[in-house]
């Protein structure tokens, strides 16, 4: 009875013409839709029951009250009449309005699929002769990865996966890897190997491997947090709010006194709920959060600039400063674009203050807004599609996900043209560096958290022929005795959390880094990047197909690893979608 009273409501809306904010209609477009859903239901009613009088008046028709249509049949095709007025206004793209109303989501209304992500140019081969270096930035995001999931696990085929929601490099980062631990006084420990291709038996795959020391979030420094809660109407789905209610509650469990928490909420306009208390507050935070409701438009921008005035308020020096921004990412108030939103995040972030965001729901999620608000902000960004992943970003990894160890980490990446004659870098298409932002501190770049391992994979080509360079300060340049058999050498710069200039470390690769027979790490990584090969149906996935990835999982070792275990299934599953 309650559901079916909510739609009455709705219905008395669409016929005073109250959700004129649907759709892109005039006002004398509006009128004469009403119009025609008011002369639909009169129609249909009378049919059914031959009660109404056919002269009834469209006035009439509208004051027709809540207890006169709660007889029967009729009562049951008014909603049906309404439910098919209101799909229209779905229909238009002006879902987001109509979703603002309480009981909306409860009706088989369609709800076209307008979620948005950013196309991706694949990356081809590159001859050594022609430019030696690869240079791009350091990426920890995993998104990618559970929005995958979710896709297949609501049923979609390899078909149906959006161009540019699969980025390689996430779903690599997505699983821990046993890479080297970094040694005393480094920030990193670099693990190389270099096997034969599984796609490609004309190539080899080289991998690098970044590790950095895990921390026990209780002894991390002292965090000023502010969660950023997006409660517009777009979020009142049970895969949006109430999943962000549970994971916030989650992380709120995991605070100290020596945290401080604020919260603020936006809709139509920004709020602070919450400022400056301290994590031990669990009660008041708690029922802070579980008092969230959703309603409204997405001023995103005003809470972004209200979130980093508060963060700089309580800020501590030396301490752990972030924004965690969480939303669908649909922000249709004051600053909207891309673009503009990139340059609000660039100009706030020199406050000091880092933002993380995460991504909740389906068929509205905006990935391309969430990666760049992360990507310029000095933070990682992840989606969460369960209560699962939410202890996965928000408790188990919480060093990583929360407290960053180095900023602006860059590659550049040195092939010996006496080995190498070709090279391509699997992912990281939108993380691409020109060859001099590399020893430029102004350039920004990836920050990298406590625990975090960042894997990279080169298809290259090896051959015995020579070749030459026209740039300088080449470490393999012609004329000069090279190093014993050297493959590459792996550069890596990055800034101490802070710090205005960088430090830079090299890791030279030879030929030792080859096995025949490759470790149980690096097949799962080649598998990992088979299988997005083949969901993204690349120009140069060779011999890859699903069936393919399938058994090369039979010979590796992932039962100890849920995460590992259940990417298996993925493949399987949508192998049968």
């Amino acid at each position: 009875m309650k559901k079916k009273l909510v739609y009455l409501l709705l219905t008395s809306m669409v016929v005073g013409n109250v959700l004129t904010g649907c759709g892109n209609a005039t006002s004398e477009e509006g009128r004469h839709e009403t119009t025609e859903i008011i002369a639909n239901e009169e129609e249909n009613s009378v049919e059914e029951t031959g009660s109404y009088e056919q002269e009834m008046t469209t006035n009439e028709a509208a004051e027709t009250s809540v207890e006169e249509l709660n007889e029967g049949s009729r009562m049951e095709s008014a909603m049906e009449d309404s439910s098919a007025a209101l799909a229209d206004y779905a229909a238009s793209g002006a879902e987001e309005k109509c979703m603002e109303y309480p009981g909306y989501e409860d009706y088989d209304i369609p709800i076209p699929n307008t979620e948005e992500y950013n196309a991706m140019d694949e990356m081809g081969f590159t001859a050594v002769s022609i430019n030696r270096l690869s240079t791009f930035s350091a990426d920890v995001d995993t998104a990618s990865y559970s929005n995958l999931r979710r896709m297949i696990e609501d049923g979609y085929t390899l078909e149906e996966i959006p161009d540019g929601a699969v980025r390689i490099e996430e779903l690599l980062n997505y699983f821990d890897y046993d890479y080297a631990q970094p040694k005393r006084g480094e920030a990193f420990g670099v693990t190389t190997e270099i096997a034969d291709c599984p796609w490609n038996e004309n190539t080899k795959i080289a991998m690098i491997g970044l590790n950095t020391k895990d921390i026990d979030f209780s002894e991390a420094p002292a965090s000023n947090l502010v969660f950023l809660l997006d409660v517009s109407g777009s979020m009142y789905a049970e895969d949006k709010l109430p999943l962000l209610q549970k994971s916030f509650s989650m992380l709120t469990e995991n605070l100290t006194k020596k945290d401080k928490v604020s919260i603020v909420v936006y809709a139509g306009e920004d709020r602070v709920i919450l400022e400056g208390i301290d994590g031990s507050e669990k009660k008041e935070i708690l029922s802070a959060i579980n008092s969230l409701e959703a309603g409204g438009s997405t001023a995103g921008s005003a809470g972004i600039m209200t979130a980093y005035e508060i963060a700089e308020k309580y800020f501590i020096k030396g301490g752990n400063n972030r924004v965690i921004l969480a939303t669908d990412g649909d922000l249709n108030v004051g600053l909207t674009t891309q673009e503009e939103l990139e340059e609000l995040i660039t100009e706030e972030k020199e406050s000091g203050v880092y933002l993380s965001v995460l991504g909740f729901g389906t068929e509205n999620i905006k990935d391309n807004k969430m990666e760049t608000l992360a990507d310029k902000g000095n933070g990682n960004y992840a989606y969460i599609d369960s209560v699962s992943e939410a202890k996965k970003v928000l408790v188990e990894e919480m060093g990583a996900t929360f407290v960053t160890v180095a900023e602006d980490v860059k590659f550049q990446v040195e092939f010996n043209p006496e080995v190498v004659t070709g090279y391509r870098l699997i992912g990281y298409e939108n993380r691409q560096l020109a060859e001099q932002d590399f020893a430029d501190d102004t350039k920004d770049a990836g920050e990298i958290g406590a625990g975090h391992t960042v894997t990279v994979l080169y298809e290259i080509i090896t051959a015995d022929t020579e070749a030459t360079y026209s740039g300088t300060s080449l470490k393999y340049t012609k004329g000069k005795k090279l190093p014993d058999e050297e493959w590459f050498t792996v550069n890596i710069r990055y800034k101490e959390p802070g710090e205005k200039e960088s430090c830079l470390s090299s890791y030279p690769v030879d030929k030792k880094a080859y096995e025949k027979e490759a470790s149980q790490d690096m097949q799962f990584a080649m598998a990992v990047a088979e299988f997005g090969l083949v969901v993204n149906d690349s120009t140069y996935k060779g011999d890859a197909s699903l069936q393919t990835v399938i058994d090369r999982l039979k010979n590796i070792d992932t039962k100890s690893d849920e995460y590992k275990d259940e990417f298996c299934y993925l493949v399987r599953r949508l192998d049968r979608n």
